[in-house]
Formats: C-alpha cells, sequence, structure tokens
C-alpha cells in the first residue's frame, strides 16, 4: 500500500520552497564519468543559466560580466568539436544577441550535445529554448 504525500500548508512568515530549474542538467554533470560527457554536460548547464538570466532579467551590466567570466570558464574545458561552437554561439547570444538569436543559438546547442545528454537534461533544454522563442 502505498501512503499519498500530504503537503502541509506553510505558515505566513515560511518561505516557500525553492524549485532548481535545471536539476537533470547538473545531476548529469555530476553523475558523468569524467571527460567529455561531463564537460558537455557541464557547458550546457552553464549555457542554460546565462540564458535562463535573459528570461528575469539581471541588473544592467551584471550581465556581461558573467558573459566574460564564463568564457574564460569555458575554455579549460576541452568540449569535443560538434559542440564547441554551439556552446559559443549560446554564450554570445546569451550575453549581447537578441532573444530569437539566443533560443536559436539554445536549440542548436540542444541537437549538437543531444548524444551527450539524458532525455531529462535535453528537455530542460529545449523546454528554455520555447521559453526564449515565447
Amino acid at each position: 500500500m502505498q501512503i499519498p504525500r500530504v503537503h502541509p500548508t506553510l505558515p505566513p512568515y515560511a518561505i516557500p520552497p525553492l524549485a532548481f530549474p535545471f536539476r537533470h542538467l547538473a545531476a548529469l554533470a555530476g553523475r558523468a564519468p569524467i571527460g567529455g560527457a561531463r564537460e558537455v554536460a557541464l557547458a550546457c548547464f552553464l549555457s542554460a543559466r546565462l540564458a535562463a538570466d535573459r528570461v528575469a532579467p539581471l541588473p544592467e551590466g551584471t550581465g556581461g560580466l558573467r558573459g566574460t567570466g564564463a568564457r574564460g570558464w569555458l575554455s579549460t574545458l576541452s568540449l569535443p568539436a560538434p559542440t564547441r561552437a554551439p556552446v559559443q554561439r549560446c554564450l554570445d547570444a546569451a550575453t549581447g544577441g537578441s532573444m530569437p538569436e539566443l533560443a536559436a543559438a539554445m536549440r542548436e546547442l540542444c541537437a549538437a550535445a543531444g548524444s551527450y545528454l539524458e532525455p531529462g537534461a535535453r528537455a530542460e533544454l529545449e523546454q528554455l529554448a520555447g521559453m526564449l522563442s515565447a
């Protein structure tokens, strides 16, 4: 017999639980063996985080600083050749491109990294691309 989960009502002063937006990508990066699969998952996770910031914008000037830091960090990864250019295009669009460009870059990244990603992680990227194009 399965016991149903009961979600108690939170008191009025309580902080509601936070929902982590890219849990499948983060879990994949944590589980993947060291090497190509992990680095692709980390690059996709970083790209998704930067792209998600365009949906709910950060304070003025913050995006450029984060983009510069992300470029430096991504340069330390040894990404497989088919994913290197889409990650760079996604990063460029996230820091200075239009929303349609970013949505297209995110879809391109999802297609290029598809063989390295699990279905849940791929779905998170596709959902983000849909939010960006809406």
